[in-house]
C-alpha cells in the first residue's frame, strides 16, 4: 500500500510525496491504521525503521482536521523523550510532515532561557514534544494546560520508565483527560518496563513488534577488537585518517572521557567536535547541526546523543568505551544503518571491558564478529599514529586539566 492511496489530508500526502515516503515502513504500516482506530499501542521496532513518522503522520492528521471545524489552539497532542536533541529531531518531523496544514508544534526543553518558549506556547500550540523538566516548570507557571490532551506519546519509552520519571509520567497522566490515546514506542524493552508500561495503558492495547530475534538491524555491520585502554586513540586515529571522506560518531562512556578523545585527536590534527551533558545547549545545538551537514565529519558523543537521534549517512560507528548498559549497545550503533542505508559499527575493548562484551552478547543473543589483529598490524598502527611521542606526565597534566575544567564548571 503507498502513502498516496491512505486517507490523509492532501497537505500531508503532498509533504510525503516531497519528503520521498512512498511506502509504508513495516512499522508506520501496522501502526498507523491502529493509531487512526485511537487505540493504545506498544510499538516495538527496531532504530532506523521510521517510529517517529508512524506517530506523528497520524497525530497532523487528526489535528489538522479536527482544526478545520474547531479553531480552538489548545494542546491535543503531548510527546515526551528523554533528550533535549531527541525533542528539536522530533519536532523537525512534525514540522516538515505539518507544512501548510494549522498545525503547529513545539520542542520544549531545558538550558536555554524559557521566555521564547513562553510566547510560543501563549500563541498556540497544537503539539508539544518536550522533555519531563522544563514541561513540568511550565505546567507548574499554569502555561502548560494538558486538560485537552488527546494523545500522550512516549518515545524511547523504556528509557523513559527506566530513568525514575514513572512518578512524573503518573502525575502528566493524572493531568489529562481519562479518555485518551497512549502510545509507547521504543527500539527496546525488558519485561520489568513492558509490565510498567502496560499499567499505564488501556487493557485492551495493541502490541506491535517489528524485530527479528537479533535487535541489531542486517543494515549493520558491527564487530568488535581487542584492544589496550591507553593504546585505542592510535586505532581511532588510524579509522578516521584511512576514511577520510566518511562521518564518524564516537560512543565514549563520560564527559572527561569525550574531551580527552577530542585532545588525543587535536595533537594528531584530527578535528573532531565533542557533545555531552556539560556543554551548554546552544553549542550542543550547533555541533550536532554541524555533524548533520557534514561541516564536522567527527563527533564524539556520550550516550545523550545513543537514543533515538536521526543523523543522516552516518558511515562508522565506534564504541571507543564499552557501554555500561547492554541495551545502550543497540542505541549506539543503530546512529549507522538507518533506514536502507548500509553502515558499519566497531567496537574497541580493553581486557577489562570483556566482562561488558558478554553482557551485550547475552542481550542481542550471539557472539560479535571479533577482528583479529595480528601482533605486527598491532604493532604497525601504533607506529602510523602521529602521536607516541607523548610523555605519561604530559598526557597525566592534560587529563588533570580536563576534569578541573569539569569541575569548574560544576561550581
Amino acid at each position: 500500500m503507498k502513502f498516496s492511496e491512505y486517507n490523509f489530508t492532501p497537505e500531508i500526502i503532498k509533504n510525503l510525496e516531497m519528503m520521498g515516503f512512498k511506502k509504508p515502513t513495516d512499522i508506520q504500516y501496522k501502526s498507523i491504521p491502529a493509531i487512526v482506530k485511537g487505540e493504545d499501542l506498544l510499538a516495538i521496532a527496531q532504530t532506523g525503521t521510521g517510529k517517529t513518522a508512524a506517530f506523528a503522520i497520524p497525530i497532523i492528521n487528526y489535528i489538522q482536521r479536527k482544526k478545520k471545524n474547531n479553531k480552538e489552539n489548545v494542546i491535543r497532542a503531548l510527546v515526551m523523550v528523554p533528550t533535549r536533541e531527541l525533542a528539536q529531531q522530533i519536532a523537525e518531523v512534525f514540522n516538515k510532515l505539518g507544512k501548510g496544514t494549522k498545525v503547529k508544534t513545539l520542542a520544549l526543553y531545558g538550558g536555554v532561557e524559557q521566555e521564547s518558549q513562553i510566547d510560543r506556547l501563549l500563541s498556540g500550540v497544537d503539539v508539544l514534544v518536550t522533555t519531563p523538566g522544563r514541561m513540568f516548570d511550565l505546567h507548574n507557571q499554569e502555561y502548560v494546560n494538558l486538560d485537552k490532551v488527546n494523545t500522550l506519546v512516549l518515545d524511547e519509552a523504556d528509557h523513559m520508565l527506566d530513568l525514575g520519571f514513572i512518578k512524573d509520567i503518573e502525575d502528566v497522566i493524572a493531568r489529562m483527560p481519562k479518555m485518551k490515546q497512549t502510545l509507547f514506542f521504543s527500539a527496546t524493552i525488558n519485561k520489568k518496563i513492558k509490565k510498567i508500561a502496560y499499567d499505564l495503558i488501556r487493557s485492551n492495547a495493541i502490541r506491535i513488534q517489528i524485530a527479528p530475534k537479533d535487535p541489531v538491524s542486517r543494515n549493520i555491520k558491527h564487530s568488535v577488537a581487542f584492544i589496550k585502554m591507553d593504546d585505542k586513540r592510535f586505532f581511532l586515529e588510524r579509522l578516521i585518517k584511512e576514511n577520510t571522506d566518511k562521518k564518524i560518531l564516537v560512543f565514549v562512556r563520560t564527559k572527561v572521557r569525550a574531551e580527552r578523545v577530542k585532545k588525543a585527536m587535536d595533537r594528531v590534527e584530527v578535528v573532531s567536535e565533542t557533545i555531552h551533558g556539560d556543554k551548554e545547549q546552544k553549542a550542543r545545538t550547533s555541533v550536532m547541526g554541524k555533524f548533520r551537514t557534514g561541516e564536522i565529519k567527527i563527533l564524539i558523543a556520550t550516550d545523550v546523543s545513543a537514543r533515538g537521534i536521526d543523523i543522516a549517512n552516518v558511515d562508522y560507528v565506534v564504541n571507543y568505551d564499552m557501554p555500561d548498559v547492554a541495551e545502550n549497545y543497540v542505541h549506539r550503533i543503530g546512529r549507522t544503518g538507518r533506514g536502507r542505508l548500509k553502515g558499519d559499527a566497531v567496537s574497541f575493548c580493553a581486557k577489562e571491558e570483556k566482562p561488558l562484551l558478554k553482557e551485550i552478547e547475552d542481550f542481542v543473543g550471539k557472539p560479535i564478529k571479533v577482528l583479529e589483529l595480528q601482533q605486527n598490524e598491532y604493532r604497525k598502527t601504533i607506529d602510523f599514529s602521529e602521536d607516541t611521542n607523548l610523555s605519561i606526565k604530559e598526557l597525566m597534566g592534560q587529563i588533570e586539566d580536563i576534569d578541573k575544567k569539569v569541575k569548574r564548571k560544576k561550581k
